[in-house]
C-alpha cells in the first residue's frame, strides 16, 4: 500500500516532519518521496504545482488521492491504517478529546515561533524594532509556559496527552525541536527539554530526523532569549 504513496517534503519543516513521523509510526516506510529545497524555490516547481496549486510543502499523493495539509495527511493516514503500526488517536472519548486539543494548540506555538524566525529572516536589520521583537518573545514565552505547565501536571515520562505517544506528539515534537534548533534556552523549560530529550530517541523520530540538521550546525540562535 505504501508503494502507491508519494510525498514532496522539505527538510526541517515542522509540517513536513509531522507527516514523515506519522508515516513511520504507521509502518508505511515503503512510500516514495522527494526532498525539495525551499531556498531554491523547488516547492514552486511544476511537479509540485500539479498536485498543490499553492506551491507549498508537504504535498502528498496516495494513488489518486491528493492531500496537501499536514494535519489532514496525518489524520488520513491514521484513519486509513488504524490497525497498522501505532494507534495515534485513542478510542476513549476523553483521551481523544485531549489529543485533538493538544494537536491544534500546537498551531499557536508554531505561529509564535515562526513570527520571531521570520522577523530576523525577512526584516532588514536597520528596519527592526526592539519593541516589536520583545512583543514576539513575550508571546512565545507565555506560550511555552503553558506547555511547560501541561507537562508538569503529568506523571514522569509522559507524552503530551498522557502515557502513550499520540498524534499530539506527532504535532508537538517537530515544533519544539525547531525551536531548540533556533536556540531556545532549554534551562527555562526543564519539563519540555526532558520531553524533547526522551522523545527524540523514538525510532520514528530518528528515522525521520531532518537530513540537513544532521549534516549542518544551527545557523541562527534567535530564540536564545525567550
Amino acid at each position: 500500500m505504501a508503494e502507491s504513496m508519494f510525498l514532496f517534503w522539505g527538510s526541517g519543516s515542522p509540517p513536513c516532519w509531522r507527516v514523515t513521523i506519522a508515516l513511520e509510526e504507521k509502518k508505511l516506510q515503503g512510500y516514495k518521496g522527494k526532498v525539495l529545497s525551499f531556498e531554491k524555490m523547488e516547492h514552486k516547481s511544476d511537479d509540485v504545482l500539479k498536485i498543490n496549486p499553492r506551491g507549498q510543502l508537504p504535498s502528498f499523493r496516495h494513488g489518486n488521492i491528493v492531500l496537501n495539509e499536514s494535519i489532514g495527511i496525518c489524520l488520513y493516514l491514521e484513519n486509513q491504517f488504524k490497525s497498522q503500526g501505532t494507534q495515534l488517536i485513542p478510542e476513549s472519548g476523553a483521551e481523544q478529546a485531549l489529543v485533538y486539543q493538544r494537536m491544534f494548540e500546537v498551531l499557536s506555538m508554531q505561529e509564535k515561533v515562526v513570527a520571531i524566525i521570520y522577523y530576523f529572516w525577512k526584516v532588514p536589520e536597520n528596519e527592526r524594532h526592539d519593541s516589536a521583537l520583545e512583543r514576539y518573545k513575550k508571546a512565545l514565552n507565555a506560550e511555552l509556559k503553558l506547555w511547560e505547565g501541561y507537562l508538569e501536571k503529568l506523571p514522569p515520562n509522559s507524552h503530551i496527552a498522557g502515557t502513550n505517544f499520540t498524534m499530539a506528539d506527532v504535532m508537538l515534537f517537530p515544533q519544539l525541536a525547531c525551536a531548540i534548533r533556533f536556540g531556545l534556552a532549554t534551562d527555562k523549560y526543564p519539563r519540555m527539554f526532558e520531553y524533547y530529550t526522551r522523545v527524540k530517541e523514538r525510532p520514528s523520530i530518528k528515522a525521520s530526523w531532518p537530513p540537513h540538521w544532521a549534516e549542518n550546525p544551527p545557523m541562527m540562535d534567535v530564540l536564545k532569549d525567550v
